[in-house]
């Protein structure tokens, strides 16, 4: 492969991560008439660990993105959140808002993320597969990146690509924002989903299932895990069957997470289907970063979206919404200090990306860890399924809350107190 010349391997923006997070930011930069160079390390299609259910939040993005999400198109949609635990099974639909709509959505990661990479695309980013970044280039004078090394197709041809902007969009182990000095906060908490597939009956199933009470039944005691349970209808003749898994308690690293779920699945109906026999994909795990577990999220010419500055929300271990959301933004910022006429305008924009994030997920986040160190107690996690559950209304209110989903205008009571209580929050 012959060197191609340098204007090829320069950009206004270089965005490395062709996930959701990284997608999202290349459409929007590339709509607003920006240059800008997606790296992406695998090729497409490619899988990815997830629980696959999509909550209205996500829909919402996709919506704006203009992906074709009909069910002609290959799209499950689903009503709203079944919940499981305390020996109450409680059907809850997805809230009545405008902001948001009234449905989610299945989809399988390993197409997902490519549809979301085409659309950059088509938007006009330019989208180099197989091409594995290494180490920031950095302006010694500075200290500012200014571009990234990689090497590029199966020759793993050495590249160096520039721009003034660089977004890592290279979700947990971000070995970018690792190499610009970023590490991660010890005191914000993270999560782990284990995942297989199986063919079942209940593939078609409308609502997404979600399991309070999260049993490890193979010691001589049965033992209440720090965690949920998922089962989501992929529509395709399978169901997503999973567990995400907080770090907030000790059987966070003395378990063997694949064998948790195999007993679990163990302890479903038979007519299910959820057996080894029926297993179509092997179980594998991926770590869920959350609440702004990597920060600042704007430093030197790198900005952090999705999973490189922990965006998962704490209450649910969703991450897709927040992956789109935030490039959005960001893009919304480079957009704008782009035109700014001085580096000292355009790195005053810039450092608006931070204080923006804080303001939209700050407070949420706050009383998303409090959440997570009150689920980490068994005690807690019992009383709340075993009372919480048999109270409807008190159910609407926490799927409002966990899933985050309200008015921020005009909204209900509920949705009033919710935002309320986000404003007051520590903006940590």
């Amino acid at each position: 492969m012959t060197e191609q010349p340098l204007s090829e391997h320069s950009a206004d923006v270089i965005v490395v991560g062709a996930g959701p997070a990284g997608s999202t930011t290349a459409y929007y930069l590339a709509k607003a008439g920006l240059d800008v160079l997606l790296l992406e390390k695998t090729a497409f299609p490619r899988e990815k660990v997830c629980g696959d259910g999509l909550t209205p939040r996500a829909t919402k993005q996709l919506v704006s993105m203009g992906i074709d999400i009909s069910e002609e198109a290959g799209w499950l949609r689903n009503k709203g959140l079944r919940i499981i635990g305390g020996g109450v099974r409680l059907q809850l639909d997805w809230p009545d808002l405008a902001s948001y709509p009234d449905y989610g959505l299945v989809r399988k990661r390993d197409d997902f993320d490519e549809q979301l990479a085409r659309q950059a695309q088509k938007a006009g980013a330019r989208l180099y597969e197989r091409c594995n970044v290494g180490a920031p280039v950095i302006d010694d004078r500075t200290g500012r990146i200014t571009g990234v090394n990689a090497k590029l197709g199966e020759e793993k041809t050495p590249v160096t690509f520039h721009a003034p902007l660089v977004v890592a969009a290279d979700g947990n182990s971000t070995r970018l924002s690792l190499a610009m000095g970023l590490h991660r906060r010890e005191d914000r908490p993270m999560g782990v989903a284990v995942r297989t597939y199986f063919t079942s009956p209940r593939h078609d199933d409308d609502y997404l299932e979600s399991w309070l009470e999260l049993w490890d039944r193979r010691g001589p005691q049965d033992r209440l895990l720090p965690g949920y349970g998922w089962i989501f209808g992929m529509g395709d003749g399978t169901s997503n069957v999973g567990l995400g898994i907080l770090n907030s308690s000790s059987a966070f690293k003395e378990l063997d997470w694949r064998e948790v779920l195999k007993a679990w699945c163990a302890s479903m109906p038979e007519d299910w289907g959820y057996t080894p026999e029926n297993m179509t994909m092997p179980i594998r795990g991926a770590a869920l970063p959350m609440a702004f577990n990597r920060q600042p999220h704007y430093t030197k010419g790198l900005l952090l979206v999705g999973d490189a500055g922990g965006m998962v929300n704490p209450f649910n271990g969703e991450g897709i919404a927040y992956a789109m959301e935030s490039g959005q933004i960001a893009a919304d910022v480079i957009v704008q200090a782009h035109a700014r006429a001085t580096p000292a305008q355009r790195e005053l924009a810039l450092n608006n990306y931070p204080k923006v994030l804080k303001e939209t997920y700050g407070g949420y986040y706050t009383m998303g860890r409090a959440f997570v160190k009150l689920i980490g107690n068994p005690k807690v996690m019992k009383i709340a399924t075993q009372r919480g559950l048999t109270h409807p209304l008190l159910m609407k209110f926490t799927l409002k809350m966990l899933a985050n989903l309200t008015d921020p205008t005009g909204g209900d009571a509920m949705d009033r107190v919710i935002n309320g209580l986000s404003k007051v929050a520590p903006k940590a």
